[in-house]
């Protein structure tokens, strides 16, 4: 190690009220090394990030920049000192469009248009509005805007969550060239694959603590799972029974030859009462459309869908629900009332559809909204506002609620996006616990593992249209990497 790391800091501590976040945590980053940082949600790893990057101040503890004590007040003087940050929600305007959010932030349009190409964005316009660009094309904007920045230390927080495989191996390579050019880089994910790719060492935070600092080596993941849970996990556990039989049975939700121009073709696949029905795409394939045609977010151009037996036409959000048709977005913020308490957020459709006006059941809602906190372990430490729960507890929020209020059918857009592995393992029994209840469940996620664990299918969409459906005891990996890249259309016609 060298006597001046690019960053260096030691002793942080930060409490929010009676809600300790961090007690003693440490991080050090020298020159070309990629560090990441590790631990459960609710460990104290955002409230970590948002103290380096000048967000928030530490109550006790100190931040060194090449050696010297920072003066990071805020964001802005973050960047100035060299501290460049890529929060796992994109930090953009949507109501601006590229060009604008670009001026706001000081950002040069030349290197920012080279990095944008570097990342796999060619045909991206300046003129696009922020709020018609899909999250993995913000997650890239994102980055290009950093790294024009120029920074001396980068720091990733979920970067690619959202991102498909493809943009995935860019977005790594671009951030190794730049470590090995002598940019130090902070990367914060749960993705173990990519950390052993990509990163040197890994940090471990426990309940506000530094727990380890570990090189990356063979059979680390092991060893870093122990830290960030104080016990031993069986990653490779698969306890989830699946039993559903939709033989004879009428669909829920039946999809036909569904298109929605330009991305969806041709969809097609049924959802029974009781199954959970993956969706697997790479990124910009027609799964962000097909969701927000079957929430009611947009009409369809062609094909049918039906509910029950029945064709429906949605052309509002509220006429899906009214059907049966409930949605989570993959940003959990639009799913949750943010100034609002954990309660007040489970306890939202006992009171928000027109038949339950009228006075509440607060008895039978009480007994119900403490069961799902219990069930699913949301800490309520700070309960009075959820936007300060961790980003696991929030999800199991917008989940939690369908436990408690009861729901048809539930449709899931990469719910466990950004979450660690402890909480993943409570949100996969509670899918399958909501399709036992007899909900039907369509899922998409970005992490193939994820479908044989919570899936009874899975269907595969490629360039619009359904190129394959995979029973979850045959969807590996491989199996489902082929054929979300079209190579099972090319064995067909050879």
């Amino acid at each position: 190690m060298s006597d001046t790391a690019l960053l260096d800091t030691s002793g942080v501590a930060k409490s929010f009220g009676a809600v300790r976040a961090l007690t003693n945590a440490h991080l050090r980053v020298e020159k070309g090394e990629i560090v990441a940082l590790m631990g459960a949600n609710g460990a104290g790893k955002s409230t970590f990030v948002k103290i380096i990057t000048g967000a928030l101040k530490p109550d006790t503890g100190q931040v060194l920049i090449r050696g010297k004590q920072a003066r990071v007040g805020n964001p802005a003087e973050a960047r100035r000192s060299g501290l460049v940050p890529v929060y796992q929600e994109p930090s953009l305007i949507p109501d601006l469009n590229v060009a604008d959010n670009l001026r706001l932030g000081d950002t040069p349009v030349k290197p920012f248009r080279h990095w944008v190409e570097q990342l796999g964005m060619e045909g991206l316009s300046l003129s696009t509005m922020i709020e018609d660009l899909p999250l993995a094309t913000l997650r890239i904007v994102d980055l290009a805007r950093a790294l024009a920045a120029e920074p001396d230390v980068l720091l990733l927080d979920e970067m690619t969550a959202a991102l498909p495989t493809d943009l995935v191996e860019r977005v790594l390579a671009v951030v190794r060239a730049k470590a090995d050019e002598g940019m130090g880089v902070i990367y914060v994910s749960h993705r173990f694959t990519e950390i052993s790719e990509l990163c040197d060492r890994a940090s471990v935070l426990r309940d506000g603590y530094t727990v380890g600092d570990l090189q990356i080596e063979t059979g680390v993941e092991d060893r870093v799972v122990e830290l960030m849970l104080g016990q031993k996990l069986d990653l490779a556990q698969r306890d989830i029974a699946r039993q559903h039989s939709a033989t004879g049975a009428m669909p829920r939700v039946r999809v036909k030859s569904l298109a929605s121009a330009p991305k969806v073709l041709d969809v097609s696949f049924d959802l029974f009462a009781g199954e959970v029905l993956g969706v697997v795409a790479l990124e910009g394939q027609g799964q962000d459309e097909l969701f927000d045609v079957l929430a009611g977010f947009a009409k369809p151009s062609a094909g049918m869908i039906e509910v029950d037996g029945q064709p429906v036409v949605f052309s509002h959000p509220a006429e899906a629900i009214a059907a049966g048709l409930t949605f989570v977005p993959g940003n959990r913020a639009n799913a949750l009332l943010a100034q609002r308490s954990v309660r007040e957020n489970i306890a939202l459709p006992f009171s928000a559809r027109p038949s339950a006006w009228g006075p509440l059941n607060l008895r039978r809602e009480s007994e119900r909204v403490g069961h799902a906190i219990k069930r699913l372990q949301i800490d309520t430490r700070a309960q009075g506002e959820v936007q300060r729960l961790s980003g696991g507890n929030q999800q199991k929020v917008t989940i939690g609620r369908w436990l408690a209020t009861g729901v048809e059918t539930l449709l899931l857009f990469d719910p466990t996006r950004g979450i660690d592995v402890r909480t993943k393992r409570q949100i996969y029994p509670l899918v399958r616990e909501l399709a036992e209840q007899g909900a039907a469940v369509l899922l998409y996620t970005s992490e193939l593992e994820e479908i044989p664990l919570a899936c009874d299918r899975a269907v595969v969409i490629f360039n619009g249209r359904v190129v394959d459906v995979i029973d979850a005891a045959d969807a590996d990996e491989q199996t489902l990497m082929r054929a979300a890249y079209g190579l099972t259309l090319l064995d067909a016609s050879t």
